[in-house]
């Protein structure tokens, strides 16, 4: 069904993850094109929200609180008063199906690969075959409707100057301004996407011989794994985990040789900014959730993991992200540095 009609107060929900969020951003801009006058607005989850703060394509991001039902109820009475006329739902969930649908839009558009209850919350379900494409190309399904064409481009990530200059006084402290270096980010959010931390510190060794300089990065919740690989490498690397901002860390991105990363968030951030990336993949395919960029290339061994992605592992030594050799990476590396 295409609505092909003239919205001018859109709200756009994406309740996931930072990179989920990122791949998102095709349809901000999208939206932006199709109604330039129109006030677009994006609903996501805490701390996901500052990928999206220097995107021009949007007036204002909603947060999704948690807590009390009394505080839900205001959030609920507080959306509806904003008098939206379109909501897209490319959260694939329940919970945003019931805030799309309490927000009294006339013009209610939502992702429904399952066929659920919650497709009679929206007024057009869209039951793209998720898995069957990327993220980027899913999420533009529900364009359609619009009449918009579902050739999105490339996820993007805005950076702001104070956000550059941050990344410029990190480097120089750090020693690496006017060097060339290599970003390491070594977690993730499941343990089994993670590449053992041993072979990344193998992986840094390799690379600080070849005179390139290694950066390893994350939130302050990664400091063990970080503690583990600078332990575990036999030359001396540079930690900036828990020492930056989402944007000054992509203000970093911008300024590095390669990202060597799990598959997560700061993958898809790396890409998003234009940085060359190496992208680890064990559990999940990166048909669908691999980087979207110009530079990128996965290392990933295909192993059928519907059996154990949840809540773990269970092949051992034989897992897929084990199979990933230190030369496999290293030789994915060479081709950009």
């Amino acid at each position: 069904m295409n609505l092909s009609v003239d919205v001018n107060n859109i709200l756009v929900i994406k309740l996931r993850y930072i990179g989920d969020v990122l791949l998102a951003t095709p349809v901000f801009r999208a939206l932006r094109h199709q109604y330039p006058g129109a006030r677009i607005s994006a609903l996501v989850n805490a701390g996901t929200d500052e990928v999206l703060r220097r995107n021009p394509n949007f007036e204002e991001i909603f947060l999704v609180p948690r807590g009390t039902w009394k505080t839900q109820v205001r959030f609920l009475c507080d959306i509806r008063s904003r008098w939206f006329d379109c909501v897209i739902d490319l959260t694939d969930g329940d919970r945003s199906a019931v805030i799309s649908f309490f927000t009294g839009a006339s013009i209610r558009i939502g992702l429904n690969h399952e066929r659920r209850w919650r497709g009679w919350l929206y007024s057009q379900a869209v039951e793209a075959p998720y898995g069957a494409m990327h993220m980027v190309d899913y999420h533009a399904q529900a364009l359609t409707c619009l009449g918009i064409s579902t050739n999105v481009g490339e996820p993007e990530l805005f950076v702001g100057e104070e956000d550059e200059l941050a990344a410029d006084r990190l480097l120089h402290h750090a020693g690496c301004r006017g060097e060339k270096w290599v970003m390491i980010h070594p977690a993730a959010r499941y343990w089994f996407k993670a590449w053992p931390p041993e072979r990344f510190a193998g992986l840094s060794d390799t690379l600080i011989e070849r005179g390139l300089k290694v950066v390893l990065v994350g939130h302050s919740d990664d400091q063990g794994i970080g503690e583990v690989v600078q332990g575990t490498a036999k030359h001396k690397l540079i930690s900036l985990i828990g020492q930056t901002s989402l944007l000054e860390l992509a203000g970093l991105m911008k300024r590095c040789a390669l990202f060597i990363g799990n598959d997560g968030g700061p993958m898809h951030m790396a890409a998003a900014v234009g940085c060359p990336v190496v992208a680890l993949f064990g559990p999940t395919d990166p048909m669908v959730w691999g980087p979207k960029g110009k530079q990128t290339a996965v290392l990933y061994k295909g192993l059928d993991c519907r059996d154990c992605f949840y809540p773990g592992c269970f092949r051992g030594e034989s897992s897929c992200m084990k199979q990933i050799s230190v030369d496999e990476v290293y030789e994915a590396a060479r081709r950009f540095i």
